[in-house]
Order: structure tokens, then sequence, then C-alpha cells
């Protein structure tokens, strides 16, 4: 059974994804100071962020694949087993490897063509999408975890 292209796309409601991409790091940074001092918010918390820079990683080599070769086939890769390994990482240095991969992601980006943007790209589980698909997904995807942290955040009634 194939997944669905980009299991994100709801959470754009029909933004632009790369004002959401610039944007995430400092939401990111503003919401890992207020997560709470209690154990289980602060490791779901540093999971969220660890997961979204091994994401960025993902995706960064994603874009460049993708802008590389001609309709390249993308590695799943399964985020329970790599989460698996997050009790030896702190949320400091996600955010620094999450912000310095998403700057150079970024930079990349600006560059884009409209040409390039509809290269195509094959991913096992979900078909055929476009380099602008990833893109999308990764806004998608930020906004997601961004509203988990923000729940992790939130003052308790």
């Amino acid at each position: 059974m194939q997944m669905e292209l980009n299991p994100y796309a709801k959470f754009l409601a029909g933004r632009e994804p790369i004002a959401i991409l610039a944007s995430t790091y400092g939401q990111l940074t503003t919401l890992a100071k207020r997560l709470p001092g209690d154990q289980l918010a602060l490791r779901n918390g540093r999971e969220i962020v660890a997961h979204l820079a091994d994401c960025e990683l993902v995706f960064s080599f994603r874009l460049r694949q993708t802008l590389a070769e001609d309709h390249p086939t993308l590695q799943p890769f399964d985020q329970d087993r790599w989460a698996a390994r997050y009790a030896n990482c702190d949320v400091d240095s996600a955010l620094s490897l999450f912000g310095a991969a998403r700057k150079w992601n970024l930079l990349l980006l600006a560059g884009v063509t409209e040409a390039e943007r509809v290269r195509p790209v094959s991913h096992p589980e979900r078909g055929t999408m476009t380099l602008w698909t990833i893109v999308e997904t990764m806004g998608g995807h930020d906004l997601n975890h961004l509203q988990q942290i923000e729940r992790l955040t939130a003052p308790k009634a």
C-alpha cells in the first residue's frame, strides 16, 4: 500500500513553505527555552528537536540528490530506530545542528529555478514526487512538530 505523497501538506494550509522553513529555527529556539522542567516534557521536547535535526540531515541529502541526479530514488528511514539513540542527545546540540543544516538548505533553495522545482524523484513508499514536494513536506513537517512542542510548553490549566 502506497503512503500519502505529502502527509504534512495539511499543516501548510496554503502557506509558502520557504517562509516557514526560514522561521522555524527561531521559533524552535524560543520554544526549547520554554520546555518545562518535568522529565517527561523535557525528554519529549528533546526527542522532537533531535528528530528535526536528523530530518534536516535527511532532507539535505534528498534535496541535493534530486538536483544532482536524474529521477533518483530516495532512501526511506525508520525514524523510531533513529530515535532509539536520542538518550545521548541534548537540546542545544540538536538545535545547533538543525540551525546550521537549515541555513545551508535555505541557501541551496534560494538558487533553485522554476524548472528545478519540478525535477522528479521517487520515494519507495510515497511514489513519484518533485523537488518542491520535498520542500513542502519540510514545511509541513516543521509546523507539525512546532505544534507538538507548543503543546508541551503550554501552561497547565
